[in-house]
């Protein structure tokens, strides 16, 4: 196993995204993608990439999963943990860094296109039909976190310059 998917629990460390975007200065809607096993819905997420900061391997998530390409955060806005079923059918604990990605567009092709079904959520909406709780939290307070229509993209509201400069480039 990469030193990278270790955590200090003796579980695994993943990556994730949470694709939103501002619609009509009403509010932020969020992506969700349904895993290829079990059909439930989830944020695009997985190992970390030995190549690429974390940041930027939930962004090649992103796009693998559900095609939406943008500007990704540099610092996660929270954690959760699941198990996760292997393909030996047995489960091991995984702990997620959430990265939000504001998405600029959505390609017409992408890795995963036929294996996973996407559906953009309100916050509220998304919340209710993820089944971990941490998850939930993290979904609901995204509005919250990021600035509304206009804008920088991926910045924790009120944080100025220094979190400008932290976020990574489209």
């Amino acid at each position: 196993m990469n030193k990278n998917t270790k955590t200090a629990a003796n579980g695994r460390r993943q990556v994730g995204a949470l694709p939103y975007k501002v619609v009509d200065d009403s509010g932020v809607e969020v992506m969700l993608v349904t895993s290829r096993e079990t059909k439930r819905w989830i944020i695009p997420k997985g190992w970390p990439m030995k190549d690429r900061k974390p940041h930027m391997a939930a962004k090649r998530e992103a796009f693998e999963e559900a095609g939406v390409r943008g500007q990704i955060g540099k610092r996660p806005i929270g954690t959760f943990v699941y198990d996760k079923r292997l393909k030996s059918q047995a489960t091991v604990s995984c702990k997620v860094e959430v990265f939000p990605l504001k998405v600029r567009k959505q390609a017409e092709a992408w890795p995963e296109r036929g294996e996973r079904e996407g559906r953009w959520f309100s916050p509220d909406e998304a919340a209710k039909v993820v089944k971990e709780a941490e998850l939930r939290e993290i979904i609901r307070k995204l509005p919250e976190l990021v600035e509304p229509a206009g804008a920088s993209p991926a910045i924790p509201k009120g944080k100025g310059a220094a979190l400008e400069r932290a976020a990574a480039k489209p």
